[in-house]
């Protein structure tokens, strides 16, 4: 009956099992203790490191100090010495075009990933730009942006922000952040003001439902819309729901079951 217990259905659980409500409470407490994955503390791969690809830090004189990662940068060297060796046995034209080929082949992927390197840099730089406040002041003021503004203000192509962004990490002061966290949608303020993150959004129902304490201060979603609008966030039912989803948290009527067990 893991599905009864699971939505906190106590009354259809004392049912079933024809028990009254201390012994339920009882056997509640006794499933709790149980370990749920027994075999889990024999194997398992150990866990691998995120390993961040830009460092951004506070800045002695004001603002932040970003700096790529140097140990994540490929490092390619080209032997200028042995390129001399060879070019002088080579004797025949087509044996110096191969060399002279191979010489520039390498120079072009020397250059091609330092240009990679200059370009991860001026997409962080400006993403911590834009993204000031949540450096400072943390997640519910992280300001709405997409891949155009970044490719506009850098005068880049918005494919070639997409690309950087993609598998990229940037640890903070605020911890280690994929770039493309950085990048969410706007929500419209219901006084017409300054639009609102969808990801502070995020943050502020799970503040919201996270403060409930009992069954009785559990928040439906209609009333989480009232108190958003209240803060001068115009946001649909629909969409708390389904922020809600993305979050997994369960609904009202569960989160009052589980309280009650609680």
């Amino acid at each position: 009956n893991l599905d009864l217990l699971a939505r906190r259905d106590l009354a259809g659980l004392r049912r079933v099992c024809g028990v009254d409500a201390d012994d339920l409470t009882d056997m509640i407490a006794e499933l709790k203790a149980l370990t749920p994955r027994p075999g889990a503390g024999f194997g398992g791969e150990p866990a691998q490191t995120l390993i961040p690809d830009v460092h951004v830090r506070p800045d002695p004189a004001g603002g932040w100090r970003v700096e790529l990662n140097t140990d994540t940068l490929p490092r390619i060297l080209i032997d200028k010495r042995y390129h001399a060796v060879v070019a002088d046995a080579a004797r025949s034209e087509t044996e110096k075009a191969f060399v002279a080929d191979c010489a520039a082949q390498a120079s072009w992927l020397v250059r091609s990933l330092d240009q990679r390197a200059k370009t991860i840099l001026k997409v962080a730089s400006e993403i911590v730009r834009q993204q000031d406040a949540f450096l400072a002041f943390g997640v519910e003021f992280l300001r709405p942006l997409n891949l155009k503004t970044v490719a506009e203000v850098i005068g880049m192509h918005e494919s070639t922000v997409s690309r950087v962004t993609s598998n990229k990490y940037v640890a903070t002061p605020r911890g280690v952040f994929e770039l493309k966290f950085f990048f969410t949608a706007a929500i419209q303020a219901s006084d017409g003001g300054a639009t609102h993150s969808a990801e502070a959004v995020r943050h502020r129902i799970r503040t919201m439902i996270e403060a409930e304490a009992s069954d009785a201060d559990v928040l439906s979603d209609d009333r989480i819309v009232e108190l958003l609008k209240e803060a001068g966030i115009d946001i649909a039912r629909r969409t708390v729901a389904k922020y809600r989803e993305v979050l997994r948290i369960p609904s009202s009527v569960e989160r009052k079951r589980y309280l009650k067990v609680s």
